[in-house]
């Protein structure tokens, strides 16, 4: 059977598993209308989580007035709150808010697919191609300019969380809490979460979320259907949260189970299937504070790959469409194509890219239809919104655990570890310092913050001037 003749049955069983019939929407929006967007929004979603927010909220806010600015907002404030890639959850919300579970579906799976592709074909020829003196040198640019990228995002986030000392002296103690202690990430975001709840009971005036002005262009197309009578999709249900909770937990979780019996505990597929749900689950606060956790476990504790790989996956996921998120793709892909088992190693690789793209999404979709019903009756809490003001300042000081952590290992060849009296220092050794990704971090931290050149040019110069240094030294 082709796949023209399964879209339509699949489209026909994702509209029965909603039970509601598809009655017409009152905001006018034609589903195939919709399509189009969606595919507009995949095809521009570069620059990392912020760059693709923002291609949202100029497509559906600004240009096709969709839906209003506090409602985009609110909407964001929940995804940010999730576990996983936020612009992700954010188009599959307002999918479903526009088309139910079908319109979510689609936003969500569009947004991913072309970073899917791109970064399977890039992994591919990664493993095949490294050792070439070509690769390594493009990646050794690359690596400096996502350092740099790391930094600006703890700078432009900062700069919007840290709105008072009490928040700086929060992200400080995540910081130190997670790079000297080695307190484990989400014990630190859920603590943060319990700061701010309890916070805005007390001190409500130290959590307060940044101002964001309001839409001026009338009431938009969402706003306007909700506005009046909330639709029956977007009404809490008891009965349908258990069932389409049943629904995305067993999508999610039964081909983990099989796997691991199937294969065994000690299976590269199992540990992927296994590690990246947990990531699912406890990985708060957007994709640079999850890539902090990954990056750790994936280095220094499974020993899939190295610091150094890991740079060159984030450069790869930065510099193709779709989440950031998708350098966990890459981490799996490494992981199997090392230790195939029986299988050739190009096709592990891929299997294990697959499991681990669906265990990282399938959860996203989970989150999203079972708790936007309910996340559209709390719009305006003020306890709710002092918890994500905790946890965002929070997740400055553990992003900025990841800048350092990369730096010590992109401009120091040996790292070596202590650890005494409850806590960790990374020692470089001085003498193995390299100088030219010094330079080069330092010259596109330059260009991103004094000059406002763009994350892609820099990318690009960086690679540049990573291979011509590789090839006069």
């Amino acid at each position: 059977m082709d796949l023209e003749s399964l879209l339509p049955q699949a489209t026909s069983m994702l509209a029965k598993s909603n039970r509601s019939p598809p009655a017409p929407r009152a905001h006018g929006i034609a589903f195939s209308e919709a399509l189009k967007v969606w595919l507009r929004v995949a095809a521009l979603s570069f620059g990392g989580p912020a760059g693709q927010i923002a291609v949202m909220h100029k497509i559906l806010v600004e240009e096709k007035k969709w839906i209003g600015e506090d409602r985009f907002l609110h909407a964001l404030n929940y995804c940010t709150l999730l576990p996983g890639p936020e612009a992700q959850q954010l188009a599959t919300y307002i999918g479903w808010l526009l088309h139910r579970t079908v319109g979510g579906l689609v936003a969500g799976t569009l947004f991913v697919l072309p970073g899917f592709i791109a970064i399977m074909a890039l992994s591919i020829l990664y493993a095949g191609f490294k050792d070439l003196k070509f690769v390594e040198a493009i990646f050794f640019g690359i690596k400096a300019a996502v350092f740099a990228v790391v930094i600006e995002a703890v700078i432009r986030i900062g700069r919007r969380a840290l709105k008072n000392s009490f928040m700086v002296a929060l992200a400080a103690g995540s910081f130190i809490a997670i790079f000297f202690l080695d307190v484990a990430f989400p014990i630190i975001i859920i603590g943060a979460g319990i700061i701010g709840y309890l916070g805005g009971r007390l001190r409500p005036e130290l959590f307060v979320a940044a101002n964001h002005a309001p839409n001026p262009s009338g009431q938009p197309a969402v706003d306007a259907l909700l506005a009046d009578s909330v639709p029956e999709h977007a009404r809490p249900s008891i009965a349908r949260t258990l069932r389409t909770a049943g629904f995305w937990l067993s999508l999610w979780l039964v081909p983990v189970i099989a796997i691991a019996a199937a294969l065994g505990p000690d299976s590269i597929f199992t540990e992927i299937g296994v590690f990246f749900s947990k990531m699912a689950v406890v990985t708060f606060g957007g994709a640079y504070a999850v890539l902090a956790y990954v990056a750790q476990q994936a280095v220094q504790n499974y020993h899939w790959l190295t610091a150094s790989e890991m740079l060159d996956g984030l450069g790869m996921a930065e510099t193709t469409p779709g989440p950031l998120i998708m350098v966990l793709q890459f981490v799996g892909f490494l992981a199997a194509f090392r230790d195939p088992g029986a299988l050739n190693p190009y096709m592990a690789g891929v299997l294990a890219s697959v499991l681990t793209v669906w265990v990282t999404f399938v959860p996203s979709f989970l989150w999203i239809f079972t708790g936007a019903p309910y996340v559209e009756q709390l719009r305006g809490n003020r306890l709710l919104s002092a918890a994500l003001s905790a946890i965002t300042a929070s997740v400055v000081g553990v992003i900025l655990n990841l800048a350092v952590w990369f730096a010590v290992h992109l401009f120091f060849g040996t790292v070596g570890e202590v650890r005494a009296y409850g806590i960790r220092l990374y020692v470089p050794e001085l003498g193995s310092i390299n100088v030219a990704s010094v330079l080069l971090a330092i010259a596109a931290l330059v260009a991103l913050l004094r000059f406002k050149v763009g994350m892609l040019p820099v990318l690009a110069a960086s690679a540049a001037l990573g291979a011509l240094y590789f090839y006069i030294r």
